[in-house]
């Protein structure tokens, strides 16, 4: 990643956290549209866990300028993941649900440049998600 990649987009983010249980419903919205066969992983409270998905995507946002530190939180999470059951092709589901929900809460300031930003930025974490998950 890019240092302008990252400042994208840690500036993109902090202009969704101060909605973020609203992004987060959005997200899950969009999640089980695109695969509803989804939501069978999904046991408890769902503003609980939108409160979580938001404190992850923080932290991971935030540890952009330090990846050996933002790894192995990385790492820990993958597996917690396999045991709710979570397969490598659920990564991708995600990470459309995730652009699409950037894309409808940003609007126009979801520019091209932020887009690739984050791809960028879940490509890295769902590659670092998977490895440990399979190993």
């Amino acid at each position: 990643m890019t240092p302008e990649q990252v400042a994208l987009v840690q500036e993109s983010f902090a202009k969704v956290a101060p909605i973020a249980p609203q992004a987060a419903a959005l997200f899950y919205g969009n999640l089980f549209a695109a695969d509803p066969s989804l939501k069978a992983l999904f046991k408890g409270d769902m503003d609980e866990q939108g409160k979580k998905l938001m404190q992850v995507l923080a932290t991971a946002v935030n540890s952009l300028k330090n990846l050996p530190g933002l790894v192995p939180v990385l790492q820990a999470l993958a597996k917690r993941h396999v045991g709710y059951g979570v397969k490598d092709e659920h990564y991708a589901t995600v990470g459309g649900a995730l652009l699409l929900t950037l894309s409808q809460g940003l609007g126009e300031a979801f520019t091209d440049d932020v887009k690739e930003a984050w791809v960028t930025t879940y490509t890295l974490i769902a590659d670092t998600m998977k490895a440990a998950a399979n190993s």
